[in-house]
């Protein structure tokens, strides 16, 4: 199976094509120049790397969110658009997904019992799910304070210990996480290309595949253009009163 991936989550984002369960090409983007500029270019540039032809691709896989909210609907529409040319059918992946897959074995002295991915939400918040060793969601997806995320997960599942972190959102908040789970959590430093591990899940996945139009993003919260409208009609009515 061929499968074409595009994961538009972040400013950077990432292309990808799998064949036959593994990564052939996987490409990062230019955070200096938007998605909508990059796009379907770069997808084209993966095909071409990989020596494949947009018709001989068997599968789309794209990235739903959470993250950018421009971003996700420019790379959804893409690959809706590219799908639906080619009579083909699309694997959606959210970003935690894709972050909570499967690394090499996590740097603590005994195995993560969880993985907790956290994605900058910006406004001091995070975007983020807990999944336990089996890749199960035990909790999220939630839009909190990253003391609060702890809070409502111990409430969930516990006690929070041998967690791995995985994200943007773990990066900008590691020393919240130290401060409150100490040598219990390990933070993962970078934040890999997504889209060969969308890729991958789309294959091992096919059952998940939907008609191009069935995708739906998920934002987690609404986005900021919505909740600023939100504000300002409020505050016309206010007047109005």
């Amino acid at each position: 199976m061929l499968v074409l991936a595009l994961d538009t989550s972040s400013a950077v984002g990432s292309a990808a094509l799998v064949r036959d369960g593994a990564i052939v090409v996987e490409r990062a983007g230019d955070p200096s120049r938007t998605h909508g500029e990059r796009l379907p270019r770069e997808l084209m540039a993966v095909l071409g790397d990989g020596s494949a032809d947009l018709r001989a691709v068997d599968r789309f896989a794209v990235c739903i969110g959470p993250g950018s909210f421009t971003g996700l609907r420019v790379g959804i529409a893409t690959i809706q658009g590219l799908a639906l040319a080619q009579g083909k059918r699309v694997v959606p992946v959210s970003t935690f997904e894709a972050l909570a897959f499967p690394h090499a074995a996590p740097r603590m002295p005994h195995a993560a019992s969880a993985t907790a991915v956290w994605i900058d939400a910006h406004r001091g918040e995070v975007f983020a799910t807990l999944y336990d060793a089996a890749g199960h969601e035990v909790a999220g997806p939630t839009a909190l304070k990253p003391d609060a995320t702890l809070d409502a997960w111990s409430h969930v599942v516990g006690p929070l210990d041998r967690l791995r972190f995985a994200g943007d959102g773990a990066i900008r908040y590691r020393d919240r996480i130290a401060a409150r789970l100490g040598e219990q959590a390990v933070v993962e430093t970078d934040v890999p290309p997504l889209a060969g591990r969308i890729g991958l899940i789309a294959a091992a996945h096919d059952g998940r595949a939907v008609l191009p139009h069935a995708i739906v993003p998920l934002y987690v919260r609404r986005p900021d253009a919505v909740l600023a409208r939100e504000r300002m009609d409020a505050a016309r009515e206010s007047r109005e009163r």
